[in-house]
């Protein structure tokens, strides 16, 4: 029989989250070893887990899970989702302007099947959630990545976003608070990146899963209530705010100017239909967890514990000579830069690999977000202080003595 090749579609999708990096460190588990993960922001395995009334209700609604549900989820979940849609101020949302996935990441790759022809490109932030790169080009499109600058909070870089403009550009994406960074977007950032889209005639995709991991009084806006004469998709979901990840439950919310945009729309439709419906255990989640008791503002105030292993991790990676790092305002991640020349670092997947292999810490290097060179990683801040602590000590000893070869 003739070799089985992979699609030509995938030649430019990567997903090194779950690369040769896990790879290795899956073999060192089977042999024996203890792996210290920091590498995937998956809240459970760390002890942070759901409000038990969200999974009371669950079991509750399984005899009733049974079959399909509309294509676009269940009424109850939609108008829970609508109504924090309204709570947002996104303005004009109905019943039928919201879909409900398989987690956000099945619909970031729909909103992108839906949208694109080959040869279409999409402004991507650099670093970004390596789905939205991979979703693009799956789709046939190419991810023109923007710089967001370190020296200023990790900001997106707007004359950057301009010049990098095509008259094959359709859309931008924005990932606010950001993931892998930590930057939460102001709103005069936002307004000024709505106001780009508005001079082009772009699609506004914004993922807003980390909305509510907020530290030091950050406020979240949604894109979306700042343009309701743009086309705003915003996604969102279960995974992160109430630690859900394994229920696999998110949506899109379409917004603003929808009258220029029935033919997308109908497309979405069809995609959602194509799949039937979401997960429809999952979706009994949606209405209890947005309208409950929101135990995520306990974590992320002062001495709650995400805020508290947050400060962690930023204080312990800027103690490492050599490694400087932001500090992050949203979400459950920090990524630290490394002096390149100091540690003769030429390929940041050979120091995550050396790191794995040395101290036995598990991370993932920076070219895996996209950021265009070997001098970054990410870290995951959600193992209890004391892991974390270990973790980074480690990471420390190995930095003391680095020198890649």
């Amino acid at each position: 029989m003739q070799e089985v090749l992979k699609s030509n579609k995938l030649a430019n999708v990567f997903y090194d989250l779950r690369g040769p990096v896990l790879q290795a460190a899956k073999r060192m588990e089977e042999e024996g070893h203890r792996i210290l993960k920091l590498n995937i922001g998956n809240p459970k395995p760390f002890g942070l887990d759901a409000p038990e009334e969200i999974i009371q209700d669950v079991i509750y609604n399984l005899p009733d899970s049974e079959g399909y549900a509309d294509s676009k989820g269940l009424f109850s979940a939609r108008k829970a989702i609508m109504q924090y849609a309204q709570q947002k101020k996104i303005a004009n949302v109905g019943i039928e302007d919201i879909i409900v996935g398989n987690g956000v990441s099945e619909l970031i790759v729909m909103s992108m099947q839906g949208l694109l022809n080959n040869g279409d490109e999409v402004l991507v932030p650099a670093p970004d959630y390596p789905l939205w790169t991979g979703a693009v080009a799956l789709s046939g499109g190419r991810a023109v990545h923007y710089i967001c600058d370190e020296g200023s909070g990790w900001m997106p870089d707007l004359d950057d976003m301009r010049a990098k403009i095509t008259d094959k550009t359709r859309a931008m994406v924005i990932i606010n608070p950001n993931n892998p960074t930590g930057a939460v977007y102001p709103d005069e950032i936002l307004v000024q990146m709505l106001e780009i889209a508005r001079q082009h005639n772009l699609v506004v995709f914004s993922d807003e899963i980390y909305d509510k991991i907020l530290y030091d009084g950050v406020t979240h806006t949604s894109t979306a209530s700042l343009c309701d004469d743009l086309l705003c998709i915003t996604f969102n979901g279960l995974s992160k705010n109430y630690r859900l990840a394994g229920f696999r439950s998110g949506w899109m919310i379409i917004s603003g100017a929808k009258h220029k945009a029935r033919d997308y729309i109908m497309g979405l439709e069809l995609l959602a239909s194509m799949r039937m419906c979401a997960n429809v255990p999952a979706m009994y989640a949606i209405q209890t967890a947005l309208g409950g008791y929101q135990s995520i503002d306990d974590l992320v105030a002062p001495g709650g514990r995400l805020c508290q292993q947050r400060d962690i991790a930023y204080e312990m990676l800027n103690d490492i000579p050599g490694v400087s790092c932001v500090k992050p305002k949203g979400a459950l991640y920090c990524f630290p830069k490394v002096d390149a020349k100091k540690f003769n670092v030429r390929n940041d997947e050979r120091l995550v690999l050396d790191l794995l292999e040395q101290q036995k810490i598990l991370i993932v290097h920076g070219t895996a977000f996209n950021w265009p060179y070997p001098d970054h990683f990410r870290v995951v801040f959600l193992p209890r202080p004391e892991d974390l602590t270990t973790a980074l000590d480690k990471t420390k000893t190995f930095f003391s003595t680095y020198q890649q070869l």
